[in-house]
């Protein structure tokens, strides 16, 4: 794990028991904290994924959404490194 990303680890949830997991990660996330890696999959369909990149787009602390480190992982920036 690298300084300043926190990793979330979402399979096996619903998305409703995946956005009270990201919420509560954004609320504890520190000011070193730049990157949440949210680790969906994608195996098991798209919901998950689908979910991370609608929801938190707009959200006020995240800057924008990093896709293409792998097809189950989407990146949740909250600052510039």
């Amino acid at each position: 794990m690298l300084a300043g990303v926190i990793e979330v680890d979402l399979h096996g949830k619903n998305s409703y028991q995946a956005k009270v997991t990201l919420d509560a990660v954004l609320r504890r996330a520190s000011g070193a904290t730049y990157r949440i890696r949210c680790i969906h999959g994608f195996h098991g369909g798209t919901v998950l994924r689908d979910m991370i990149r609608k929801e938190y787009a707009e959200h006020p602390r995240v800057l924008r959404i990093e896709t293409g480190i792998a097809p189950g992982v989407t990146d949740l920036i909250l600052r510039e490194y």
